[in-house]
Parts: structure tokens; C-alpha cells; sequence
């Protein structure tokens, strides 16, 4: 089929950018942490180029056509059910976009875990009986924050604090995979969380220089 054939009504083709690598997924510490956290193997990243103009109000014409594209519909992995991974591999006809912000440039976002009784100054995360939210067992005052809104501290992060990516990521971290050992301590969390947002980031900067002529801007320290 022609590239003309594969675009859809904005225009949008994909192509699969296969020698693209992420250092985050081949540090040995990080991998080691990820299986303690019941999440090897079950976690990837992507990456994928296009040359068009992309607008923001776009943004559902664009993620359409991302996954109705034939380079992204043969190459998109997908974890199944049975925790195999497969390949979308078929037309999708309906689709929900999200904007997720990457405003936060700088790891002092999660400062106030500190001063709150949520984490010491040490790094150790308080401790706190046993709860549980869905299938997921609590038992510090990090997860309690992260995922219980009647928490005391669920305040130190507003709704828009949340939907930050990086935020997700330290929340998905967090609470880890379903025989996930948890962390005594914050550091691990964080350290995992810098690499990944800078890794995946780096690409959507590269992307924005490229097709704003923005300058680049610093990512987490």
C-alpha cells in the first residue's frame, strides 16, 4: 500500500522506529528493581516518527490514525491478558484521548512527601496499618497518599499535580505489579522515576524542537 493509501483524514503516517533504544529499560539496577516490584517482563517502550505538522486540537484525528496506521498496527506491542505479548493487529474504531502535561521538569516535585509525616528525612516511608484499596494492600503512608482520598496528606498533590507524567509514573512505580515487594524506603522510587521521564521525555523534546524550533529545557535533576 502507498504512503498516500496508509494516511488517514489528518494526514498522519507512522513509521516504527525499531533501532530505537531506552536506556532505562537496560540499566541492571533498574531491572533488577522492576522484577522485586513484579514488573519485569511486562513493561516496554516504543517509539515511533511521523513527518507532518501536528496541531493539539488534532489530537484525536492523530491518535486515531496512530493506531489504524499499518506500520503501528503490525509493530504496536500489547500485553494480553495471559501476560504474553502480542501485536494490535486489528482496526480500532474507537478511541479516547488523553492529554497527559509534562510541565514538571525537576524531581523537587515530590519534596512534600518530606515534610508531611509521609516520608523521613532519612528516605524511610512511615509506616501504617494494614489497608487495602481494590486488591492492592496498603500498609505505608506513601501508598495511602497516592491512592486514598481520604487520606491526611492526599492534599500535598492536587488534581492537576496527578495527572501530571510524572506523577503516573512515580504512582505506577509505586504500586507495582500484583506480587510486588514494596520499598522500605523512597529513594528507589524516585531514582527509577527520573530515568524513565527523562528517557521517554527526551523523545517528545526532540520532537518539539524539531517541529517548534523550541530550545530545549532542562529535564529532572
Amino acid at each position: 500500500m502507498s504512503a498516500a493509501g496508509r494516511r488517514g483524514g489528518a494526514g498522519f503516517v507512522f513509521r516504527a522506529l525499531s533501532q530505537k533504544s531506552f536506556s532505562c529499560l537496560q540499566d541492571r539496577d533498574i531491572e533488577d528493581r522492576l522484577l522485586k516490584w513484579s514488573m519485569q517482563g511486562r513493561i516496554t517502550a516504543q517509539a515511533f516518527g511521523f513527518d507532518q505538522q501536528f496541531k493539539p486540537y488534532q489530537k484525536d484525528e492523530f491518535v486515531m490514525a496512530f493506531f489504524n496506521d499499518q506500520n503501528v498496527n503490525s509493530n504496536l506491542k500489547l500485553l494480553s491478558a495471559s501476560g504474553q505479548w502480542t501485536t494490535l493487529g486489528s482496526k480500532v474504531t474507537k478511541i479516547e484521548a488523553t492529554v497527559v502535561p509534562c510541565t514538571q521538569i525537576s524531581m523537587s516535585f515530590f519534596d512534600r512527601l518530606y515534610c508531611e509525616g509521609v516520608v523521613r528525612e532519612t528516605g524511610d516511608i512511615v509506616k501504617c496499618y494494614d489497608d487495602y484499596y481494590d486488591d492492592i494492600l496498603i500498609s505505608d503512608e506513601l501508598r495511602k497518599v497516592l491512592l486514598l482520598e481520604d487520606s491526611d496528606h492526599y492534599d500535598l498533590f492536587s488534581q492537576l499535580d496527578r495527572e501530571e507524567f510524572l506523577f503516573c509514573l512515580f504512582k505506577h512505580f509505586c504500586i507495582g505489579g500484583t506480587l510486588c515487594q514494596f520499598e522500605d524506603v523512597v529513594d528507589p522510587y524516585l531514582e527509577t522515576t527520573k530515568a524513565f521521564y527523562k528517557d521517554l521525555v527526551r523523545m517528545l523534546m526532540a520532537y518539539v524542537t524539531l517541529q517548534a524550533k523550541a530550545t530545549n529545557r532542562l529535564l529532572p535533576t
